[in-house]
């Protein structure tokens, strides 16, 4: 077991505040949208001599134990911080033939990695789940059509917005929803003048209770850092949910989302590949969101967290590549690190953990993390808690 240090990603819509308070440090006033734990290419966290995990891992492949054969010597998983202060992208990730065909259509066409021009940057899908540790708002997946319509005329909005939202009682299936959704993407004039409408009429909502009270707030928040954007539309197609601390969201490939406000820690599928929509100023796909996107509707289900010893909780996702654990212990209430079969990052949120394995005894604080080496048992100890990510094979 080593320390590992990870990276801070600094984008646009990231919080000044969310980061640092769960790693313990001070805000530097710059925005601290994600902290990212793991083997990425693209900023691999260190050990606690410098040394990059990514080649660290080269090295000693032996530490990924069976994961590596079954992912061709690569960490399968990627644990984060993420938090968001506005809006960030309309977005979904590809499943894992979208993903290969994706990166290979793209290297076909010549578009360097590093090119901001560039869609899928790996050839890996991109599942994940996100855990709140404070209060946050998302949108998640398709809202029913005919409740969307409701909350559209609920708004007055004027009579010319049908030829865009019409579909959706019209033709009760996905390939109506998909022809709103393409045409509220389409963009021009016309439709950044009908986001302007319904936005202005959305004001006039914004204290009310319940669901449209929530519809005219968010059209509101997303016109403020977005105006007249026409993906706000088709934000407005989503359904909202506010999470608790706590609350576990899964976001399977294909699932439109975008977090608006709040922090949390994600474990997704080793992979950059993020297909936007819009809400954004970085490159957008629409052609290529469009294929991957599943368009049905569905409630947003949370992931229950299941007891799997004293302090020790597991949230069920199916996946390969990941699984993830909390923890909640006592000083008086020890526990093991769940997978030792597995390599396992483990990031403390609050207290402080001793960490006892056959290499030896370290005292982890709020903020740290470690790398546990396939093989390696670690004990824990201590008033903490926090997360443990490891393979879900």
């Amino acid at each position: 077991m080593e320390r590992l240090t990870g990276s801070i990603r600094q984008y646009a819509w990231g919080s000044t505040t969310g980061v640092p308070t769960i790693l313990g440090t001070e805000p530097d006033g710059n925005p601290q949208a994600e902290y990212w734990l793991g083997a990425h290419p693209l900023a691999p966290s260190h050990l606690s001599g410098g040394e990059p995990l990514t080649q660290h891992l080269h090295v000693h492949p032996d530490e990924l134990g069976s994961a590596g054969q079954r992912f061709e010597g690569r960490l399968p998983y990627m644990m984060k911080i993420v938090s968001a202060e506005r809006p960030m992208s309309l977005q979904a990730h590809p499943n894992d033939e979208q993903a290969w065909e994706g990166f290979a259509a793209d290297n076909e066409r010549g578009v360097a990695l590093d090119s901001p021009d560039r869609t899928f940057l790996d050839p890996w899908g991109k599942p994940e789940i996100f855990v709140a540790m404070d209060e946050v708002d998302v949108l998640h997946g398709f809202r029913d059509p005919i409740q969307t319509r409701t909350l559209f005329d609920a708004l007055d909005v004027p009579a010319s917005l049908d030829q865009v939202i019409g579909p959706l009682t019209e033709r009760r299936s996905s390939a109506g929803l998909a022809e709103v959704f393409l045409d509220c993407l389409s963009g021009g004039p016309e439709r950044e003048a009908w986001v302007s409408e319904v936005t202005s009429a959305a004001v006039n909502h914004v204290d009310d209770e319940g669901e449209l009270g929530v519809f005219a707030r968010t059209a509101v928040a997303l016109d403020e850092h977005h105006p007249s954007d026409p993906s706000i539309l088709a934000a407005l197609l989503l359904n909202h949910r506010h999470l608790h601390r706590g609350d576990a969201l899964l976001v399977n490939p294909g699932t439109l989302h975008c977090y608006l406000t709040g922090t949390g820690v994600e474990l997704a599928a080793n992979s950059s590949n993020v297909v936007r929509g819009g809400l954004t100023h970085k490159h957008i796909d629409i052609d290529r969101l469009i294929s991957i996107v599943n368009f049905v509707t569905q409630p947003i289900d949370l992931v229950d967290l299941v007891g799997v010893g004293a302090g020790m909780g597991r949230y069920d996702t199916q996946y390969p590549q990941f699984q993830l654990y909390r923890f909640d212990l006592d000083v008086d209430q020890p526990a093991m690190a769940p997978r030792p079969d597995q390599p396992q990052i483990l990031l403390v949120t609050g207290g402080y953990v001793v960490c006892t394995s056959p290499s030896g005894t370290d005292e982890l604080v709020h903020g740290m993390a470690a790398w546990i080496p396939a093989g390696e048992q670690v004990q824990l100890n201590g008033n903490c808690e926090g997360f443990i990510a490891s393979p879900g094979m």
